[in-house]
């Protein structure tokens, strides 16, 4: 018997993540939630383990599902989980496009995940205890899907969220 690799109730059947077609096992709860978009329930509480799985295929639709869903937990458990920068665009990648959010610097260009960039302005980092320097250089950016006044990158070994505004390209 087949478990669901999301919230681990039986009777799973098998289920290619688009693009790339990796397949996982979903219970029937979950494969309706990633195919016409999760609702508020306890059932999604499971999302809380899903997001830190090894496996790049579960961590996709973990994503997917946590920004689908309007609730303050999701928000809160989207903005502590890492995706490595290839693993963040399958999962969003996935997503219906819409109006494309445009992430520009300081001075209007363009920026790209994986960009370098430099900081115009010092910093403070709240919950850190540093303050990041001016004319720090964060390299391999990631670009927040749903904001196109943030990135995140690393910053003294730790992940911080940036706004574009404070940053311009290198």
């Amino acid at each position: 018997m087949t478990t669901c690799a999301l919230c681990k109730a039986d009777n799973a059947t098998p289920f290619a993540v688009s693009p790339k077609d990796d397949t996982v096992a979903l219970c029937e709860t979950c494969r309706a939630g990633v195919e016409t978009g999760p609702q508020d329930g306890p059932h999604w509480q499971c999302l809380n383990e899903a997001i830190w799985s090894t496996e790049p295929a579960e961590q996709v639709l973990a994503w997917r599902l946590l920004n689908g869903l309007d609730a303050a937990w999701a928000n809160d458990l989207l903005d502590m989980a890492y995706l490595e920068p290839e693993v963040l665009e399958w999962a969003q990648a996935g997503l219906p496009s819409g109006d494309a959010v445009v992430h520009r610097d300081s001075n209007g260009t363009v920026l790209q995940n994986g960009d370098t960039v430099t900081l115009i302005k010092a910093l403070p980092v709240k919950g850190a205890g540093f303050t990041a320097k001016q004319g720090t250089a964060v390299r391999k950016i990631s670009l927040e899907a749903d904001n196109a006044e943030h990135i995140s990158g690393r910053v003294e070994g730790q992940r911080i969220v940036i706004l574009t505004k404070f940053v311009k390209k290198s």
